[in-house]
Protein backbone atom coordinates (compact mmCIF):
# COMPACT_ATOMS: atom_id res chain seq x y z
CA UNK A 1 0.00 0.00 0.00
CA UNK A 2 1.27 3.99 -1.08
CA UNK A 3 2.08 5.80 1.79
CA UNK A 4 1.10 9.48 1.44
CA UNK A 5 4.63 11.75 1.04
CA UNK A 6 5.42 13.49 4.42
CA UNK A 7 4.66 16.99 4.42
CA UNK A 8 8.43 17.63 4.75
CA UNK A 9 9.04 16.02 1.42
CA UNK A 10 6.57 18.67 0.07
CA UNK A 11 8.27 21.36 2.17
CA UNK A 12 11.76 20.14 0.64
CA UNK A 13 9.24 20.65 -3.14
CA UNK A 14 8.19 24.22 -2.34
CA UNK A 15 12.05 24.80 -1.30
CA UNK A 16 13.50 23.75 -4.46
CA UNK A 17 11.41 25.82 -6.48
CA UNK A 18 12.98 29.06 -4.76
CA UNK A 19 16.31 27.30 -4.69
CA UNK A 20 16.25 27.11 -8.51
CA UNK A 21 14.81 30.76 -8.92
CA UNK A 22 17.65 32.11 -7.31
CA UNK A 23 19.88 31.14 -9.69
CA UNK A 24 17.93 33.59 -12.48
CA UNK A 25 18.75 36.81 -12.17
CA UNK A 26 17.45 38.45 -9.30
CA UNK A 27 14.63 41.05 -9.16
CA UNK A 28 17.33 44.14 -7.96
CA UNK A 29 17.79 43.70 -11.95
CA UNK A 30 14.22 43.56 -13.65
CA UNK A 31 14.57 44.05 -17.07
CA UNK A 32 12.84 46.15 -19.12
CA UNK A 33 10.81 43.86 -21.43
CA UNK A 34 8.12 42.21 -21.98
CA UNK A 35 8.53 39.94 -25.16
CA UNK A 36 9.87 36.75 -22.94
CA UNK A 37 7.23 36.54 -20.31
CA UNK A 38 4.60 36.78 -23.37
CA UNK A 39 6.81 34.07 -25.25
CA UNK A 40 6.21 31.64 -21.63
CA UNK A 41 2.56 32.24 -21.26
CA UNK A 42 1.70 32.09 -25.50
CA UNK A 43 3.21 28.55 -25.19
CA UNK A 44 1.50 27.85 -22.08
CA UNK A 45 -2.03 28.47 -23.62
CA UNK A 46 -2.30 32.40 -22.05
CA UNK A 47 -3.60 31.15 -19.10
CA UNK A 48 -3.67 35.46 -18.00
CA UNK A 49 -6.79 35.84 -20.03
CA UNK A 50 -8.85 32.75 -17.79
CA UNK A 51 -9.65 35.14 -15.42
CA UNK A 52 -10.23 38.99 -14.48
CA UNK A 53 -7.47 40.69 -13.25
CA UNK A 54 -6.93 43.98 -10.39
CA UNK A 55 -3.72 45.25 -10.87
CA UNK A 56 -2.33 46.88 -8.28
CA UNK A 57 0.98 49.42 -8.73
CA UNK A 58 2.31 52.40 -6.75
CA UNK A 59 5.60 53.42 -4.54
CA UNK A 60 3.91 52.59 -1.11
CA UNK A 61 0.93 50.46 0.41
CA UNK A 62 0.66 48.50 -2.58
CA UNK A 63 0.56 44.71 -0.89
CA UNK A 64 -1.37 45.90 2.34
CA UNK A 65 -3.71 47.60 -0.60
CA UNK A 66 -3.87 44.35 -2.67
CA UNK A 67 -4.57 42.22 0.64
CA UNK A 68 -7.43 44.79 1.26
CA UNK A 69 -9.01 44.51 -2.06
CA UNK A 70 -8.39 40.44 -2.10
CA UNK A 71 -9.94 40.09 1.24
CA UNK A 72 -13.04 42.09 0.04
CA UNK A 73 -13.37 40.05 -2.88
CA UNK A 74 -13.09 37.00 -1.40
CA UNK A 75 -16.27 37.78 1.58
CA UNK A 76 -18.11 38.05 -1.55
CA UNK A 77 -17.24 34.30 -2.33
CA UNK A 78 -15.22 34.41 -5.15
CA UNK A 79 -12.17 32.09 -5.37
CA UNK A 80 -9.08 34.35 -5.31
CA UNK A 81 -5.74 34.65 -6.68
CA UNK A 82 -3.49 36.98 -5.08
CA UNK A 83 0.30 38.03 -6.18
CA UNK A 84 2.39 40.12 -4.04
CA UNK A 85 6.40 40.54 -3.59
CA UNK A 86 8.81 40.12 -1.96
CA UNK A 87 8.31 37.69 0.47
CA UNK A 88 8.91 37.93 4.35
CA UNK A 89 9.91 34.45 4.72
CA UNK A 90 9.42 31.86 2.09
CA UNK A 91 8.10 32.27 -1.45
CA UNK A 92 4.38 30.51 -1.19
CA UNK A 93 3.67 33.76 0.34
CA UNK A 94 3.57 36.03 -2.94
CA UNK A 95 1.03 33.25 -4.65
CA UNK A 96 -1.70 33.19 -2.47
CA UNK A 97 -4.56 31.00 -3.45
CA UNK A 98 -8.27 31.45 -1.46
CA UNK A 99 -6.77 33.53 1.33
CA UNK A 100 -3.99 30.62 2.13
CA UNK A 101 -0.42 30.75 0.75
CA UNK A 102 -0.49 28.44 -2.14
CA UNK A 103 0.58 24.47 -1.25
CA UNK A 104 4.24 23.62 -1.10
CA UNK A 105 3.30 20.20 -3.31
CA UNK A 106 0.84 22.66 -5.80
CA UNK A 107 3.54 25.48 -6.31
CA UNK A 108 6.18 22.42 -6.86
CA UNK A 109 4.24 20.85 -9.48
CA UNK A 110 3.06 23.67 -11.33
CA UNK A 111 6.72 24.45 -11.26
CA UNK A 112 7.49 21.46 -13.24
CA UNK A 113 4.91 21.83 -15.52
CA UNK A 114 5.95 24.87 -16.90
CA UNK A 115 9.44 23.87 -16.96
CA UNK A 116 9.49 22.81 -20.23
CA UNK A 117 8.27 25.85 -21.75
CA UNK A 118 10.63 28.30 -19.89
CA UNK A 119 13.33 26.18 -20.61
CA UNK A 120 12.52 27.05 -24.63
CA UNK A 121 11.96 30.83 -23.60
CA UNK A 122 15.32 30.67 -22.45
CA UNK A 123 16.83 28.92 -25.41
CA UNK A 124 15.27 31.53 -27.64
CA UNK A 125 16.77 34.21 -25.58
CA UNK A 126 19.99 33.06 -25.64
CA UNK A 127 20.23 31.97 -29.36
CA UNK A 128 19.40 35.79 -29.89
CA UNK A 129 21.99 37.05 -27.55
CA UNK A 130 19.28 38.30 -24.52
CA UNK A 131 19.25 37.57 -20.97
CA UNK A 132 17.33 33.83 -19.90
CA UNK A 133 13.75 34.53 -17.84
CA UNK A 134 15.27 36.69 -14.94
CA UNK A 135 13.63 35.66 -11.57
CA UNK A 136 10.32 37.74 -11.39
CA UNK A 137 9.87 36.81 -15.04
CA UNK A 138 9.96 33.23 -14.35
CA UNK A 139 7.92 33.72 -10.93
CA UNK A 140 5.30 35.91 -12.94
CA UNK A 141 4.37 32.83 -15.23
CA UNK A 142 4.48 30.44 -12.35
CA UNK A 143 1.65 32.60 -10.50
CA UNK A 144 -0.48 33.00 -13.61
CA UNK A 145 -0.09 29.13 -14.46
CA UNK A 146 -0.84 28.81 -10.46
CA UNK A 147 -4.18 30.78 -10.74
CA UNK A 148 -5.36 29.52 -13.84
CA UNK A 149 -4.98 25.77 -12.36
CA UNK A 150 -6.39 26.96 -9.34
CA UNK A 151 -8.63 28.23 -10.70
CA UNK A 152 -9.58 31.26 -9.43
CA UNK A 153 -12.59 33.72 -10.31
CA UNK A 154 -10.15 36.66 -10.41
CA UNK A 155 -6.61 37.36 -9.40
CA UNK A 156 -5.08 40.75 -7.28
CA UNK A 157 -1.53 41.47 -9.00
CA UNK A 158 0.55 43.60 -7.45
CA UNK A 159 3.29 45.16 -9.65
CA UNK A 160 6.94 44.52 -9.04
CA UNK A 161 8.62 47.30 -9.81
CA UNK A 162 8.00 50.22 -12.30
CA UNK A 163 4.55 48.92 -14.50
CA UNK A 164 4.76 49.35 -18.21
CA UNK A 165 7.50 46.85 -18.56
CA UNK A 166 7.05 45.25 -15.15
CA UNK A 167 6.52 41.62 -16.11
CA UNK A 168 2.71 41.44 -14.81
CA UNK A 169 1.84 43.79 -17.15
CA UNK A 170 1.17 41.03 -19.93
CA UNK A 171 -2.33 40.59 -18.93
CA UNK A 172 -4.43 43.11 -18.87
CA UNK A 173 -6.08 44.73 -15.77
CA UNK A 174 -10.06 45.57 -15.78
CA UNK A 175 -9.29 47.74 -12.95
CA UNK A 176 -5.72 49.52 -12.40
CA UNK A 177 -5.24 50.92 -8.86
CA UNK A 178 -2.20 53.18 -7.90
CA UNK A 179 -1.65 54.01 -4.27
CA UNK A 180 0.84 56.91 -3.29
CA UNK A 181 3.65 57.44 -5.90
CA UNK A 182 6.74 58.72 -4.11
CA UNK A 183 10.48 58.77 -4.92
CA UNK A 184 11.79 54.77 -4.94
CA UNK A 185 13.97 53.13 -7.30
CA UNK A 186 15.15 56.37 -8.81
CA UNK A 187 17.92 54.05 -10.48
CA UNK A 188 15.42 52.42 -12.69
CA UNK A 189 12.32 54.37 -12.99
CA UNK A 190 13.48 57.64 -12.73
CA UNK A 191 14.80 60.79 -11.28
CA UNK A 192 11.67 62.57 -11.00
CA UNK A 193 7.98 61.14 -9.51
CA UNK A 194 6.91 62.54 -12.91
CA UNK A 195 8.52 59.93 -14.61
CA UNK A 196 8.30 57.41 -12.26
CA UNK A 197 4.47 58.03 -12.31
CA UNK A 198 4.67 57.75 -15.94
CA UNK A 199 6.23 54.30 -16.14
CA UNK A 200 3.60 52.86 -13.55
CA UNK A 201 0.96 54.67 -15.45
CA UNK A 202 1.84 51.77 -18.43
CA UNK A 203 -0.49 49.24 -16.52
CA UNK A 204 -4.03 51.19 -17.67
CA UNK A 205 -5.45 49.46 -20.51
CA UNK A 206 -8.28 50.42 -22.75
CA UNK A 207 -11.46 50.80 -21.36
CA UNK A 208 -10.11 50.00 -17.76
CA UNK A 209 -11.46 51.29 -14.57
CA UNK A 210 -8.57 53.29 -12.68
CA UNK A 211 -8.38 54.39 -8.93
CA UNK A 212 -5.89 56.41 -7.17
CA UNK A 213 -4.90 57.37 -3.55
CA UNK A 214 -4.11 61.00 -3.41
CA UNK A 215 -1.32 62.14 -5.55
CA UNK A 216 1.35 65.28 -6.07
CA UNK A 217 -0.12 66.86 -9.06
CA UNK A 218 2.93 65.75 -11.25
CA UNK A 219 1.52 62.50 -10.48
CA UNK A 220 -2.08 63.27 -11.12
CA UNK A 221 -1.40 65.11 -14.81
CA UNK A 222 0.45 61.91 -15.85
CA UNK A 223 -2.73 59.42 -14.47
CA UNK A 224 -4.73 61.98 -15.76
CA UNK A 225 -2.95 61.96 -19.36
CA UNK A 226 -2.60 58.01 -19.38
CA UNK A 227 -6.27 57.35 -18.54
CA UNK A 228 -7.71 59.44 -21.43
CA UNK A 229 -5.04 57.94 -24.00
CA UNK A 230 -6.27 54.61 -23.46
CA UNK A 231 -10.05 55.96 -22.65
CA UNK A 232 -10.25 54.89 -18.96
CA UNK A 233 -12.35 56.30 -16.03
CA UNK A 234 -10.50 57.63 -13.45
CA UNK A 235 -11.53 58.26 -9.75
CA UNK A 236 -9.60 59.88 -7.68
CA UNK A 237 -9.13 60.04 -3.46
CA UNK A 238 -10.82 62.99 -2.04
CA UNK A 239 -12.92 63.74 -5.08
CA UNK A 240 -14.60 60.18 -6.31
CA UNK A 241 -14.49 58.33 -3.23
CA UNK A 242 -13.13 59.76 0.47
CA UNK A 243 -11.77 58.49 3.74
CA UNK A 244 -14.41 60.32 5.94
CA UNK A 245 -12.91 58.94 9.42
CA UNK A 246 -10.27 56.93 11.32
CA UNK A 247 -10.51 56.48 15.21
CA UNK A 248 -8.12 54.00 16.97
CA UNK A 249 -9.40 51.34 18.38
CA UNK A 250 -8.39 48.20 20.07
CA UNK A 251 -6.58 45.97 17.44
CA UNK A 252 -6.60 48.82 14.77
CA UNK A 253 -9.20 51.21 13.93
CA UNK A 254 -12.85 51.95 13.07
CA UNK A 255 -13.19 53.93 9.78
CA UNK A 256 -15.97 55.57 7.78
CA UNK A 257 -15.32 55.88 3.93
CA UNK A 258 -17.27 56.98 0.97
CA UNK A 259 -17.11 55.63 -1.74
CA UNK A 260 -17.74 55.30 -5.89
CA UNK A 261 -21.28 54.18 -5.47
CA UNK A 262 -22.01 53.89 -1.03
CA UNK A 263 -20.86 55.10 2.18
CA UNK A 264 -19.61 52.75 4.58
CA UNK A 265 -19.57 53.93 8.57
CA UNK A 266 -18.13 52.20 11.66
CA UNK A 267 -16.28 49.20 9.31
CA UNK A 268 -13.28 47.90 11.86
CA UNK A 269 -9.87 47.65 10.47
CA UNK A 270 -7.22 45.21 12.21
CA UNK A 271 -4.72 47.27 10.83
CA UNK A 272 -2.61 50.25 12.71
CA UNK A 273 -1.59 53.66 11.37
CA UNK A 274 -3.78 56.49 9.13
CA UNK A 275 -2.13 55.34 5.92
CA UNK A 276 -3.99 51.95 6.03
CA UNK A 277 -7.02 53.71 6.41
CA UNK A 278 -6.42 55.25 3.01
CA UNK A 279 -5.27 52.11 1.76
CA UNK A 280 -8.82 50.70 3.10
CA UNK A 281 -10.34 53.61 1.27
CA UNK A 282 -8.69 52.69 -1.74
CA UNK A 283 -9.23 49.24 -1.87
CA UNK A 284 -13.05 50.21 -1.92
CA UNK A 285 -13.07 52.02 -4.78
CA UNK A 286 -11.38 49.36 -6.41
CA UNK A 287 -13.63 46.40 -5.27
CA UNK A 288 -17.04 48.77 -6.13
CA UNK A 289 -15.31 49.70 -9.49
CA UNK A 290 -14.60 45.67 -10.44
CA UNK A 291 -17.71 44.43 -8.97
CA UNK A 292 -20.17 46.90 -10.16
CA UNK A 293 -18.33 49.44 -12.54
CA UNK A 294 -18.50 51.70 -9.52
CA UNK A 295 -21.89 52.29 -9.96
CA UNK A 296 -23.54 49.49 -6.96
CA UNK A 297 -22.66 49.65 -3.22
CA UNK A 298 -20.67 47.23 -1.80
CA UNK A 299 -22.98 44.42 0.66
CA UNK A 300 -22.72 45.99 4.09
CA UNK A 301 -21.58 42.78 6.23
CA UNK A 302 -19.82 41.44 3.24
CA UNK A 303 -17.43 44.30 3.24
CA UNK A 304 -17.29 44.29 6.94
CA UNK A 305 -15.85 40.80 6.97
CA UNK A 306 -13.43 41.49 4.04
CA UNK A 307 -11.84 44.26 6.08
CA UNK A 308 -12.16 43.07 9.30
CA UNK A 309 -10.56 39.21 8.32
CA UNK A 310 -7.76 41.29 6.46
CA UNK A 311 -4.23 40.93 7.30
CA UNK A 312 -0.99 42.35 6.33
CA UNK A 313 2.38 40.94 7.65
CA UNK A 314 5.16 42.43 8.14
CA UNK A 315 3.29 45.69 8.45
CA UNK A 316 3.40 47.25 12.23
CA UNK A 317 3.10 43.46 12.73
CA UNK A 318 2.81 42.20 16.82
CA UNK A 319 5.61 39.58 16.75
CA UNK A 320 6.60 39.71 20.49
CA UNK A 321 5.26 40.66 23.67
CA UNK A 322 6.64 41.14 27.14
CA UNK A 323 8.69 42.92 25.65
CA UNK A 324 6.70 44.23 22.71
CA UNK A 325 8.45 43.53 19.45
CA UNK A 326 6.94 45.15 16.01
CA UNK A 327 8.09 44.63 12.74
CA UNK A 328 7.09 47.17 9.55
CA UNK A 329 8.85 46.90 6.09
CA UNK A 330 9.39 51.00 5.29
CA UNK A 331 12.12 50.91 3.30
CA UNK A 332 11.60 54.59 2.20
CA UNK A 333 11.05 57.73 3.62
CA UNK A 334 7.74 57.99 2.47
CA UNK A 335 7.34 55.15 4.66
CA UNK A 336 9.02 55.58 7.36
CA UNK A 337 6.56 58.75 7.97
CA UNK A 338 3.88 56.99 7.79
CA UNK A 339 5.61 54.50 10.70
CA UNK A 340 6.40 57.65 12.31
CA UNK A 341 2.83 59.11 12.55
CA UNK A 342 1.34 55.49 13.03
CA UNK A 343 3.32 55.34 15.98
CA UNK A 344 2.49 58.49 17.99
CA UNK A 345 -1.14 58.11 17.00
CA UNK A 346 -1.71 54.20 17.39
CA UNK A 347 0.23 53.32 20.60
CA UNK A 348 1.57 54.74 23.94
CA UNK A 349 5.08 53.66 24.71
CA UNK A 350 7.30 55.63 26.51
CA UNK A 351 10.44 54.29 24.27
CA UNK A 352 11.20 52.57 21.08
CA UNK A 353 14.45 51.21 20.07
CA UNK A 354 14.83 50.53 16.72
CA UNK A 355 16.57 47.48 15.26
CA UNK A 356 17.74 49.11 11.61
CA UNK A 357 19.42 47.38 8.54
CA UNK A 358 18.89 49.23 5.28
CA UNK A 359 19.59 48.47 1.68
CA UNK A 360 21.95 50.28 -0.45
CA UNK A 361 20.02 51.89 -2.98
CA UNK A 362 17.45 53.39 -0.11
CA UNK A 363 17.59 56.82 0.89
CA UNK A 364 18.79 55.53 4.42
CA UNK A 365 18.96 59.45 5.33
CA UNK A 366 15.35 59.94 5.00
CA UNK A 367 14.14 56.93 6.38
CA UNK A 368 16.12 57.79 9.84
CA UNK A 369 14.63 61.70 9.88
CA UNK A 370 11.39 60.50 9.47
CA UNK A 371 11.84 57.68 12.29
CA UNK A 372 14.40 59.90 14.58
CA UNK A 373 11.49 61.88 16.29
CA UNK A 374 9.61 58.89 17.54
CA UNK A 375 12.85 56.94 18.55
CA UNK A 376 15.22 57.14 21.39
CA UNK A 377 17.70 54.20 20.56
CA UNK A 378 18.87 52.99 17.10
CA UNK A 379 20.12 49.09 17.04
CA UNK A 380 22.09 49.30 13.53
CA UNK A 381 23.06 45.93 11.70
CA UNK A 382 22.52 44.65 8.85
CA UNK A 383 20.02 42.18 6.56
CA UNK A 384 21.45 39.30 4.72
CA UNK A 385 21.60 40.86 1.05
CA UNK A 386 24.36 41.48 -0.99
CA UNK A 387 22.78 45.02 -1.43
CA UNK A 388 23.09 45.70 2.68
CA UNK A 389 24.49 48.96 3.67
CA UNK A 390 27.66 47.54 5.73
CA UNK A 391 26.75 47.72 9.36
CA UNK A 392 29.71 50.31 10.73
CA UNK A 393 28.78 52.75 7.98
CA UNK A 394 25.07 52.88 8.50
CA UNK A 395 26.18 52.93 12.07
CA UNK A 396 28.50 56.42 11.82
CA UNK A 397 25.80 57.70 9.35
CA UNK A 398 22.95 57.44 12.08
CA UNK A 399 25.71 58.67 14.67
CA UNK A 400 26.25 61.57 12.56
CA UNK A 401 22.24 62.41 12.01
CA UNK A 402 21.60 61.66 15.34
CA UNK A 403 23.97 61.59 18.14
CA UNK A 404 26.71 58.15 19.17
CA UNK A 405 24.80 57.77 22.88
CA UNK A 406 21.85 56.56 21.20
CA UNK A 407 23.50 54.65 18.31
CA UNK A 408 24.46 51.04 18.85
CA UNK A 409 26.33 48.78 16.69
CA UNK A 410 25.72 44.72 16.27
CA UNK A 411 27.02 42.61 13.74
CA UNK A 412 23.86 40.46 13.44
CA UNK A 413 20.25 40.73 14.13
CA UNK A 414 19.98 38.16 16.55
CA UNK A 415 22.84 39.86 18.64
CA UNK A 416 20.84 42.93 18.33
CA UNK A 417 17.34 42.07 19.08
CA UNK A 418 18.62 40.17 22.23
CA UNK A 419 19.87 43.33 23.59
CA UNK A 420 16.97 45.43 22.15
CA UNK A 421 14.16 43.30 24.24
CA UNK A 422 16.73 43.24 27.38
CA UNK A 423 16.86 46.52 27.46
CA UNK A 424 12.75 47.31 26.52
CA UNK A 425 11.82 44.39 28.96
CA UNK A 426 13.45 46.82 31.85
CA UNK A 427 10.79 49.31 31.92
CA UNK A 428 6.65 48.37 31.01
CA UNK A 429 6.22 50.82 28.04
CA UNK A 430 9.39 50.37 26.33
CA UNK A 431 8.85 48.61 22.76
CA UNK A 432 11.04 47.50 20.26
CA UNK A 433 10.86 47.81 16.49
CA UNK A 434 12.90 46.32 12.98
CA UNK A 435 12.40 48.40 10.33
CA UNK A 436 14.53 49.63 6.99
CA UNK A 437 14.57 46.50 5.12
CA UNK A 438 11.89 43.84 3.93
CA UNK A 439 14.61 41.06 4.26
CA UNK A 440 15.53 42.64 7.76
CA UNK A 441 11.76 42.01 8.78
CA UNK A 442 11.48 38.99 7.31
CA UNK A 443 14.83 37.26 9.47
CA UNK A 444 13.03 39.06 12.12
CA UNK A 445 9.40 37.17 11.84
CA UNK A 446 11.49 33.96 11.64
CA UNK A 447 13.33 34.38 15.03
CA UNK A 448 10.54 35.67 16.63
CA UNK A 449 8.67 32.63 15.45
CA UNK A 450 11.46 29.97 16.69
CA UNK A 451 12.03 32.06 20.02
CA UNK A 452 7.97 31.55 20.65
CA UNK A 453 8.11 35.51 21.85
CA UNK A 454 4.01 35.96 21.59
CA UNK A 455 4.01 33.12 24.25
CA UNK A 456 3.71 34.86 27.82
Amino acid sequence: MNQPAPLDAFREAGDAVFAELMQRVGEAQPQPRLAPTRRALDFLGDPQTSYPIIHVAGTNGKTSTSRLVESIVRAYGLRTGLLTSPHLVRLNERIVIDGEPISDQILAANWADIQPYLQLVDAELDAAGEMPLTFFEALTVLAYACFADAPVDVAVVEVGMGGEWDSTNVADGQVAVFTPIALDHTLRLGKTVAEIARTKSGIIKPAASVVSAAQSADVQAELDRAAELSEATLARENEGFELISSTVAVGGQVISVRGLAGTYTDLFLPLYGTHQAHNAALAIAAVESFLGAGSQALVGDLLAEGLGTATSPGRLQLVGIEPTVLVDAAHNPHSAGALAAALEDYFDFDDIAVVVGILADKDARGIIAALAPQVDRFYVTEPHSERAVRMDDLADNIAEWTSDEVTFRFDDLAGALDSAREWAAEAPKRAVLVTGSIVLVGEAITLAAAGEWMEK
